[in-house]
């Protein structure tokens, strides 16, 4: 190897014999032509840095001839490295003084983590700048390849290919490549730039567009994105063609127009924006509807700021044109039963001890004519300060003020104060824990919007008194065969709130709480504050855990019920219960990760009132390996009432979701939920996906329901180029949120867990 430094100023240099292919050598002065036939090295002074462009060259070959310091002819295994840059070519010529290499026969080339090979090259060693014939090349960083005509280096990271392709397939014939007269790649950049190009897929082309830039790795770029396909019965087949602005590092902006077959050409568009004390979304959208004749919209915002250490500025608004807006346009569950849009201004400041919290928030209502409900109050505004000491003395003080001013335009509003001050002192020990605990509340009202003469001033005081207790025993044992550790915590707990008559209050929030196992250790049988239930009650339960030496718990079996000494009193109208007697409804509750498979997890509530379960889910999951997963659950509920006819209306429904392979390439993915009383399908999603090498392809029906008698059904079709883009509408929000488990199959293989 000889290694050629950047400055010729040294004349003299040593060579040294490493390997003899002939028995004489001739050595002669240095302005001669010297016929190597050894491998040979020099070496300079002083070294460079790799990436220096003063680095020197180093140069090997199995024959050298020329002269060291102007020209020097390489012969069979040549490699000359200088920096981040390696030829090996069949021959070479490098010239020194202009530090230029020109490579014939069956040349390899690595440019930082970009790799090329081809038939003729030239290099300029010092600046990048050259060019390769009938090259083939690699771009490391994201695994883009391709074949070309020649591909000029115009520096160190840019290049640009003629009569080329550009793919990420690793196949010698590509399912799918760009084919362009000129792409032009900037690794510094990371971005590819086609002219007159073609996307084919299959040999066919699906894509064609005069100039077309994408990245070369996954940082964003201005730019069309590729267009997104599907339909919908609501409004027919649905072609969007986004445009890309990355305006910045930290904020871009998305603009979407949208033709829509039966409704005609909508415009969305959507900005992002993330600092270091700040983030945000704003989306808006809107269409002049030819089925309704009406300009229609929606607008959504959100934002979360930092303005100093502990006080933050938040808000969420979102309005829509009319009732109808979610039903017709939304692609998600999500979006089209919403009904409620919240818009909500929030300031807030923290300590470490105490904070204050300060919010504005009205709703607007999509309201269903055939299932109308009532809109919440406004609260213009509400107020919260709390502030807690724990642990001081061995005591926690808690204490919560709240004002908040109520508004409707047809009901009774006003405003409502209350503070609620507690005070506990818990004993923890390693095999026990006691907490006594008193709590006073004291709340006030003034109503306006009331009839003439009627009282506008209320006030309330209750206490509240709870003890709060459980015991933890634990063995050693088994389980499936395996050493586990099985624990045993019967809790007790005890709460005592006086009789006060609140029917002629006002209720603003309060409802009745689900009773389930979170609730059941609760002070207040209702969620809100102006209803605070009587209570003369203690509850019972008891829970018992499998553990495995690695903190998985395999099996979890619990029940719990409220013991009533007195029966409450305080109702909310319009609410059922199913405890009619001294006792509540039984909770009961098993399940687990019973084997890595296989899990379950299973609640009932059971009133021996009615000796019937009324509230009830069953649930199971096989997910035997990665991309295989199995749902089952059945869900009944007694209890819920029909807001439209004001009746009980039980629900029995069976849902059943997987994703499975049905072949080496197919996935099949779906769900149906199904409603017993009904006999229809309440909501269901069928796809197939196909995992190819470097693609994927999509297809995807799913039916939602707008309204309590409206269903719309929309299809989803999306092609994958891995490492490229995503052609179609994008289907993967959907299975995710309806199939639980679910696993992208583009995805590298990642365990199970088993969790509901």
């Amino acid at each position: 190897m000889i290694r050629f430094p950047k400055s010729l100023s040294e004349r003299t240099v040593n060579w040294r014999l490493a390997r003899l292919f002939s028995s004489a050598m001739a050595v002669a002065s240095a302005s001669s032509l010297l016929p190597l036939t050894v491998h040979a090295q020099m070496t300079a002074p002083a070294v460079a840095p790799a990436d220096d462009k003063d680095a020197p060259v180093n140069v090997s070959a199995e024959q050298m001839t020329g002269r060291p310091d102007r020209q020097v002819n390489l012969d069979r295994d040549v490699e000359l490295v200088k920096g981040h840059t390696t030829i090996k070519a069949d021959k070479a010529e490098y010239r020194i003084i202009q530090d230029e290499v020109e490579a014939t026969g069956h040349v390899w080339m690595q440019r930082m983590q970009d790799q090329y090979t081809g038939d003729h090259a030239e290099m300029n060693m010092g600046s990048g700048a050259g060019y390769v014939t009938q090259p083939t090349y690699l771009i490391g960083k994201v695994g883009g390849r391709g074949k070309a005509e020649r591909i000029n280096f115009l520096s160190d990271d840019q290049a640009q290919v003629q009569q080329g392709t550009y793919s990420t397939c690793e196949a010698t014939e590509p399912d799918w490549y760009l084919k362009a007269n000129t792409l032009d790649l900037d690794s510094g950049r990371d971005v590819g730039t086609m002219h007159g190009g073609l996307l084919y897929f299959k040999d066919v082309p699906i894509l064609g567009s005069p100039w077309m830039s994408f990245p070369l790795s996954g940082e964003r770029k201005s730019g069309v994105l590729p267009p997104t396909i599907g339909a919908t019965s609501t409004g027919g087949m649905e072609l969007a063609v986004p445009y890309y602005f990355n305006l910045a590092p930290n904020y871009d902006l998305t603009l979407v127009p949208k033709y829509i077959a039966r409704r005609g050409l909508q415009m969305a568009a959507e900005t992002r924006y993330l600092g270091e004390t700040y983030s945000g979304k704003t989306y808006v959208e809107g269409i002049q509807d030819r089925v309704t004749g009406t300009g229609r919209y929606s607008l959504s915002s959100i934002h979360d700021q930092t303005l100093a250490p502990g006080l933050k500025l938040n808000w969420n608004l979102n309005k829509a044109s009319d009732n109808d807006y979610a039903s017709d346009f939304a692609h998600s569950i999500t979006g089209s039963t919403q009904r409620l849009l919240i818009r909500d201004v929030a300031l807030s400041y923290a300590t470490p001890y105490w904070s204050l919290y300060g919010h504005v928030s009205k709703y607007q209502l999509l309201q269903d004519v055939n299932n109308p409900i009532t809109k919440p109050y406004d609260r213009v505004p509400q107020i919260v300060f709390t502030g807690s000491r724990l642990d001081l003395g061995g005591f926690d003080f808690n204490t919560t003020a709240d004002f908040t001013r109520f508004s409707s335009n047809d009901l009774v509003g006003g405003d409502r104060g209350y503070i609620t001050q507690s005070v506990a002192y818990p004993i923890v020990r390693p095999s026990y824990f006691v907490t006594p605990k008193v709590t006073l509340d004291t709340t006030s009202y003034r109503l306006n919007n009331v009839l003439p003469g009627a009282r506008t001033d209320y006030s309330r005081t209750l206490p509240t008194m709870s003890l709060d207790s459980g015991l933890f025993f634990e063995r050693d044992t088994a389980l499936l065969g395996r050493n586990m550790t099985q624990t045993l915590e019967p809790r007790l707990y005890y709460v005592r709130t006086p009789y006060r008559d609140q029917s002629q209050l006002p209720n603003f929030d309060s409802g009745l709480a689900d009773f389930n196992f979170a609730q059941v250790f609760s002070e207040n049988r209702f969620v809100g504050h102006d209803r605070i239930s009587d209570a003369n009650q203690l509850t019972a339960a008891l829970t018992t855990r499998f553990i495995e030496e690695n903190g998985l718990e395999r099996l979890r079996a619990a029940f719990a019920q409220r013991f009533y000494f007195t029966d409450p009193r305080v109702v909310i109208d319009g609410t059922t219960t199913t405890t009619l007697g001294s006792k509540s409804d039984l909770l009961l509750a098993l399940g687990g990760q019973i084997t890595k498979e296989f899990s379950t997890d299973n609640t009932v509530q059971y009133s021996e009132t009615l000796r019937q379960m009324v509230r009830s889910t069953f649930g199971v999951r096989w997910q035997p390996a990665p991309k295989r997963v199995l749902n089952l659950q059945y869900r009944l509920d007694r209890t819920y009432v029909n807001p439209s006819t004001g009746q009980l209306d039980p629900i029995k429904q069976i849902d059943v979701s997987g994703q499975w392979p049905v072949s080496q390439r197919w996935y099949a993915v779906g769900r149906i939920n199904y409603s017993i009383p009904d006999r229809t399908v309440a909501e269901g999603l069928a796809g197939m996906e196909y995992k190819a090498d470097c693609w994927v392809f999509r297809v995807v029906a799913q039916r939602i329901p707008t309204s309590s008698t409206k269903a719309s059904t929309g299809f989803f079709f999306q092609l994958e180029l891995t490492g490229f883009s995503k052609i179609g509408s994008n289907p993967l929000e959907a299975i995710k949120s309806s199939v639980p488990g679910y696993q992208n199959v583009n995805l590298p293989d990642s365990a199970p867990n088993g969790n509901f």
